[in-house]
């Protein structure tokens, strides 16, 4: 018996906005329908990121807490360095919050951090 790891679960307050901002990721966001509060999406290597309202998981989890302070890491490989700049810079024309502005990493990549609607720190990165 095994077990692999199969999706990446969010739990959001605004299903709306964290959806167009992973969408600006390139993440296959499904379509929102307004009384949707679990959606899907299976990325290119097969692998889930998954969302659920806070109302929903207080419904499974009566005692459920938003958490606080940096949950959990989650990192995206851009094509290039350029493309880190450009995601960086088409998130936060979008509306969102940068936390780190892109720079050249001592450990030899271009590295950037947005902030999805949730509080969640996000990493852009690519070889340099």
């Amino acid at each position: 018996m095994a077990a692999r790891f199969d999706a990446l679960g969010i739990v959001t307050a605004d299903m709306a906005k964290s959806l167009k901002f992973y969408s600006l990721l390139g993440v296959p966001v499904p379509v929102l329908d307004s009384n949707e509060d679990h959606l899907e999406a299976t990325l290119p290597n097969g692998l889930r990121l998954m969302w659920d309202t806070v109302e929903l998981v207080k419904t499974i989890m009566p005692h459920y807490q938003v958490p606080t302070g940096h949950r959990m890491g989650m990192a995206f490989l851009c094509d290039s360095p350029v493309d880190v700049d450009a995601i960086h810079d088409q998130i936060v024309s979008a509306g969102f919050q940068s936390s780190k502005e892109p720079w050249d990493a001592f450990w030899g990549q271009r590295y950037a951090q947005v902030v999805d609607p949730d509080g969640n720190i996000v990493d852009l990165f690519a070889p340099l």
